[in-house]
């Protein structure tokens, strides 16, 4: 059975952005896009009148047929908890869109409890799309700086523990940068053993040997996927830190940012590590979060 793109839709600004985002990906895969729309049990919400509720789906799907033609959509209503119908509909799916809403000035998501729930329980890719995300935002200006659907592709952006490499998550950075045609910027932020925090000031070559260490590592993990990926250009970027920041502040110049959780569940549930839970919020370009074991 083909896998689908699919998306949950519920008629806000933030999963519009997300079916417009999703249809992109479809076509760069070449596979079907599947509207979801649950319906929690209830009156409808007050943002949309009960017409429109109902047809709200239909009308989704018919203006991405018409924006993107030859792209085979389909549209359902289930009725149900959200985040329970979204996280079994993620089981069948090449990957799950879901929208976030933007925090204005500060540039970021603000990731609801349902989007948090299934990102924590899926174990496919989920990915998050701010409000106002258009096709335009994921590439480079045109020569005169304006915003254009034309031009290449801004890099694809891998947030990598090279400590701990998950083939999951690089692999799906490495194909979506080869989808768009467009290179991977990796970075890898390390931390100092506690031991050696202490004596820096007085070996200053130690923090320079460990840097060396740490950056050579990076390109031995990634050597085996630039000869599976010939044509992908790998910008890697290894320092002492966490990579929260970098990664946030790298995400206006992408057009994906990619990063990992584990499917390890612990006594209190499913768990989002600091630093996907950091770009989940604040990242500006759409975020895909890809588990692995």
């Amino acid at each position: 059975m083909t896998r689908a793109i699919t998306v949950g839709l519920d008629g806000s600004p933030e999963s519009r952005a997300a079916a417009e985002w999703a249809a992109r990906e479809a076509v760069r895969r070449e596979l079907p896009l599947r509207l979801l729309h649950v319906r929690r049990p209830g009156p409808a919400p007050e943002a949309l009148p009960a017409d429109r509720w109902v047809s709200m789906p239909r009308e989704t799907a018919e203006g991405l047929r018409l924006r993107h033609p030859g792209l085979e959509v389909t549209h359902e209503q289930i009725d149900g908890m959200p985040y329970e119908v979204l996280t079994r509909a993620a089981e069948d799916a090449e990957l799950l869109a879901l929208g976030s809403r933007g925090l204005g000035a500060l540039g970021g998501f603000l990731v609801g409890s349902v989007g948090l729930v299934v990102v924590a329980r899926a174990e496919r890719p989920v990915v998050l799309v701010r409000a106002g995300e258009q096709a335009a935002d994921e590439h480079e200006p045109d020569p005169t700086g304006i915003p254009s659907a034309a031009t290449r592709y801004r890099p694809v952006l891998l947030g990598l523990d090279a400590d701990r490499p998950r083939e999951p998550v690089i692999g799906f950075a490495f194909e979506e940068a080869q989808r768009r045609d467009t290179a991977l910027r990796v970075v890898h932020g390390w931390a100092l053993p506690p031991y050696y925090v202490y004596g820096l000031a007085a070996a200053p070559d130690v923090y320079h040997d460990i840097a060396r260490e740490q950056a050579e590592n990076l390109t031995r993990v990634l050597a085996p996927w630039r000869e599976k990926f010939p044509g992908v250009e790998v910008v890697e970027e290894s320092f002492g830190g966490s990579p929260s920041v970098r990664l946030v502040e790298a995400s206006a110049e992408a057009s994906l940012v990619v990063v990992g959780r584990r499917t390890r569940r612990n006594p209190l549930g499913a768990h989002i590590g600091a630093i996907t839970h950091a770009v989940m919020h604040h990242g500006a370009a759409p975020v895909a979060v890809v588990a692995h074991g």
